[in-house]
């Protein structure tokens, strides 16, 4: 898969399935464009370690160009001046991954909207749906200068799965749902320019906040196990990104236009693997094993 001479912009690359897709078009070869709030001079209110500039460097180390900026995507402004930028610098934007989040301390586990912090959830709302639009409405513009062109909206949970099953909290679950109708309704007006747009999920993915929840590295991850069996169907934020490069090099790329996609989905189509040579097919194993209560076992599924 050859990316070399495409530019793509990766809106929330600062950790997690953002990090994970802008390493993979790296090392296809692509320039980068890396956003996010945390830098190594600012923290977000996550307070977490990773930086935009780590992941640029990531992307370098793979092989491609990493260009950090940063950007609030609530802000239109900033958004506005980032694409002025990109097209001052590169003239073209090919692939634009709208993964920008920040929802994991905001929303309570099954928790009815009377009783959900209300602040919070608006604020959850804001951060994973209004940030999407602003993104579109200024990058588009630019994607949609060359033919081919993809949009990738990154959620949480196909759109099979997530019409039948409820999702954490009405403020959770309209987010994940927003984001999947999001990506078809811009496969409407996108096709019209000869683009296509997405919404892809990682399964269970093992972000840094993830492996810090189980207290776990990447490198012995399996001993979460212990604690949640299930787990065993993780991915890496790779996986999830190795997915972005298939679906950006991919000559017959329309046809998956309008689409919910998953990782482990296309893994399948395209042939690619996990950093360990897995191909985790978490959604599947997550209705037929996980949902149903049978006890975990990855055996065809991985």
């Amino acid at each position: 898969m050859s990316l070399r001479g495409k530019v793509a912009l990766v809106a929330g690359a600062t950790r997690g399935a953002g990090r994970g897709i802008a390493v993979e078009l790296g090392a296809a070869g692509a320039t980068v464009y890396v956003t996010g709030r945390t830098t190594r001079d600012r923290a977000s209110e996550y307070g977490r370690p990773e930086t935009i500039e780590e992941t640029a460097e990531l992307v370098e180390r793979a092989g491609g160009v990493g260009v950090p900026v940063a950007v609030d995507h609530l802000v239109p402004e900033e958004v506005r001046a980032l694409v002025d930028r990109i097209r001052q610098e590169q003239g073209r934007l090919d692939v634009l991954v709208n993964d920008i989040w920040g929802g994991e301390l905001l929303f309570g586990w099954d928790t009815p909207v009377w009783e959900h912090d209300l602040d919070n959830g608006l604020r959850l709302l804001r951060l994973a749906v209004d940030t999407h639009l602003i993104t579109a409405h200024h990058a588009l513009r630019l994607l949609i200068e060359r033919p081919g062109g993809l949009l990738v909206e990154v959620t949480d949970g196909t759109v099979e799965y997530n019409e039948r099953n409820y999702r954490v909290s009405p403020f959770y679950d309209l987010a994940k749902v927003a984001v999947n109708r999001m990506a078809w309704a811009h496969a409407r007006d996108l096709v019209k320019h000869e683009a296509t747009a997405v919404s892809l999920t990682p399964g269970w993915m093992r972000s840094e906040m993830m492996l810090d929840h189980y207290g776990v590295r990447e490198e012995n991850w399996r001993d979460a196990l212990a604690r949640e069996p299930h787990f065993a169907i993780s991915e890496t934020p790779r996986f999830v990104g190795r997915a972005v490069a298939a679906l950006a090099a991919d000559p017959d790329l329309a046809r998956w236009n309008g689409r919910s996609l998953s990782s482990g989905g296309l893994a399948q189509e395209y042939g690619f693997t996990d950093l360990d040579g897995s191909r985790p097919d978490a959604w599947r194993y997550i209705v037929e094993v996980q949902d149903a209560g049978k006890p975990a076992d990855t055996t065809g599924y991985r």
